[in-house]
């Protein structure tokens, strides 16, 4: 991606190390992980360019994931405390999923007591994946979450894949049902869920144990594959730094269909299906 160049389509990540020149173009302005140098836009340290509408920064390629307000995050639960449950982010510190922020079982909306207080483990207990979008951050920075969407809460029938959070591409919808009929949500905190497609109802709020229950669905031996398929091709994207979203998981996913699913890690092939990827992008651009 060439920043001199605007109208260019973004197929690839702009990676950059400290000391690196940006641009050159003085039409755009320094933003964080930036600073200038003889009128050059240079980067301060080595990570992907972002850039917003003139404003350029850099984030780094490595690193905890910093929220911001209505982000979907995946999150495994990590404690239940008072009136709260922690759940890991991949943050700095684990975000907090709130009692009164969750739905209640029936979907009933009233007041948490004491009675919910004591049945929260009945709802989220330690090791459980959870989709959940950021709500608000405390005085010390950690990230308040809420559930009360009938698209967020427990996840079931899947697989965790952990990718750099700057990899994962900002988009209109996080949730995603692949042509492969596999559901992804892509959490914006680089935990991605791989799930057997499940169609949610709206009656599902009104079902006492449809929210909460711990049981997967019997997944049969093709959608493992498919679902272990697609996490390897989420795994190739982000081992050659290349962005993700739905669209880049579908042409990974057709590209790799001729091999093997453990053969896709392998360093040649997952080149190869990259690669095969982003042409299929590009083509779609153009047309």
């Amino acid at each position: 991606m060439d920043l001199d160049t605007p109208g260019e389509p973004d197929l690839d990540i702009h990676v950059v190390t400290p000391g690196e020149i940006v641009t050159t173009d003085t039409a755009f302005m320094r933003g964080h992980g930036t600073y200038t140098e003889d009128e050059s836009l240079v980067a301060s340290l080595a990570g992907v360019v972002d850039r917003v509408n003139k404003l350029i920064s850099v984030k780094p390629l490595r690193t905890r994931y910093n929220g911001e307000i209505g982000d979907v995050v995946v999150g495994r639960i990590t404690e239940v405390a008072q009136k709260r449950w922690k759940v890991d982010i991949n943050s700095r510190q684990d975000g907090v999923l709130l009692l009164s922020s969750v739905n209640l079982p029936g979907g009933v909306q009233r007041r948490k007591t004491e009675s919910d207080e004591l049945q929260m483990r009945t709802f989220f207990a330690e090791g459980d994946m959870l989709s959940a979008e950021v709500q608000a951050f405390f005085q010390d920075g950690a990230v308040s979450v809420h559930t009360r969407s009938i698209k967020y809460g427990k996840l079931r029938n899947g697989s965790l894949v952990t990718v750099p959070s700057a990899l994962v591409k900002r988009t209109k919808s996080h949730f995603a049902t692949l042509p492969c009929g596999v559901d992804v949500i892509l959490g914006l905190n680089g935990y991605i869920w791989v799930s057997k497609h499940v169609p949610i109802s709206p009656d599902m709020v009104n079902q006492p144990d449809a929210l909460y229950h711990n049981d997967n669905e019997p997944l049969s031996k093709s959608e493992r594959e498919t679902i272990a398929r697609v996490c390897n091709c989420i795994l190739a994207l982000a081992k050659h730094n290349n962005f993700i979203n739905d669209s880049m998981i579908v042409y990974a996913y057709e590209a790799a269909s001729q091999y093997a699913v453990k053969d896709i890690l392998k360093t040649a092939i997952s080149q190869q299906v990259v690669l095969s990827a982003r042409q299929q992008l590009s083509e779609a651009l153009q047309q």
